[in-house]
Formats: C-alpha cells, structure tokens, sequence
C-alpha cells in the first residue's frame, strides 16, 4: 500500500510538474500593414535623429564650450568692471569738480 501510495505521489507531481514546463506556443507570422509600416518607419528616423543629437552633444562637450565659454565671460566682465570703475571716476570728477 505504500508503494502505491508513493508512486501515485509522484506521478502527481510528475504530472504538475510537467504541465509548467509547457511549451509557449509560437505567434502567427502577421503581415504588416501599410500603417504599421509606417509607424515603425517613424519610430527608426527617430531613434536615429536621438542617436546623432546625442552623438553630436558628447563631441561638443569634448570640445570643452562650455569652460570656454565660462571663462570669456569671467575675462570680459573683469575688463568691464574696470572700465565702469573708470568711467564712474571721471564722471564723478566731472560732476563734483569746482568751476
């Protein structure tokens, strides 16, 4: 009787068992139509305009514009801030100056 009962144990979980590794069966090949054509179309100039605009970023930010472009801003404020100190000055001067 145990031998029986083990046996048909088994052939249960067996049977489970087997049941879960069933195959998924495979979809039917389906013909795109003229709007999925499109779509997809779309869908891959765009990841490629995506791709350049990003391939075009790194190699500017290799270029290194922007600390370029940091640091001119840095020199010409410093040049200007002199001159409106000059500027200032000799208007001060003009203004406060005794006939």
């Amino acid at each position: 009787m145990n031998k029986l009962l083990v046996v048909a144990v088994l052939l249960a979980l067996l049977a489970v068992s087997a049941e879960s590794f069933r195959m998924p069966r495979q979809a039917e090949d389906k013909e795109e139509g003229p709007l999925t054509k499109l779509c997809n179309t779309v869908k891959s100039y765009y990841s490629d305009a995506v791709n350049t605009v990003s391939d075009y970023v790194e190699t500017i930010k290799g270029l290194k514009l922007e600390e370029k472009a940091k640091n001119l801003y840095e020199e010409t404020t410093t040049i200007l801030s002199t001159y409106n100190s000059i500027v200032q000055d000799q208007i001060y001067h003009l203004l406060t100056s005794k006939p």
